[in-house]
């Protein structure tokens, strides 16, 4: 399996990502599953004028190279290219870019859905986002650690 992880300040280029991956795997994949998040304008009501992201190198990467072997483990992958920005970003702005092959569309979209459900809670990141009002660092969400807690439980319909 080919694995790339990126932490970067940079803009993410969707369309060279896409377009590397062809040049790697012409013709051996069957399907590719692409998540691209983005900055929220709107929190717990309250308007959200950036996000700045932390990470300490090295332990951010390991950190997201175990979310993608356990990926690996339960899926059969051909590629993963996860692609992270840091630094303070306005919203709307490209926050993350997953992208997944495998041979069949099932694998590739569950694997997708799972790294991002990992990269929100077992990523090695700090993020503090500013209103008009306050500034504040945030945590996972209930809703992120419910997400990732629910793949714990085995799925019956998994293909290996």
């Amino acid at each position: 399996m080919h694995v790339s992880v990126r932490i970067q300040e940079d803009d993410i280029w969707v369309a060279d990502e896409y377009r590397a991956l062809r040049d790697r795997m012409p013709g051996t994949i069957g399907a590719i599953a692409t998540f691209i998040g983005l900055v929220r304008d709107q929190q717990a009501d309250d308007e959200v004028l950036s996000l700045t992201i932390e990470h300490y190198p090295g332990m951010t990467e390991q950190s997201i190279h175990t979310i993608v072997e356990s990926a690996g483990q339960r899926w059969p992958l051909d590629d993963v290219v996860i692609v992270h920005r840091v630094g303070e970003l306005a919203a709307h702005e490209q926050i993350v870019f997953v992208q997944v092959a495998a041979g069949h569309r099932a694998a590739a979209f569950a694997a997708c859905e799972f790294l991002m459900d990992y990269l929100k809670t077992d990523a090695v990141f700090w993020k503090r986002e500013a209103t008009p009002h306050q500034t504040r660092w945030l945590e996972s969400s209930a809703q992120d650690e419910s997400r990732a807690r629910a793949w714990k439980t085995p799925d019956p319909t998994e293909q290996n």
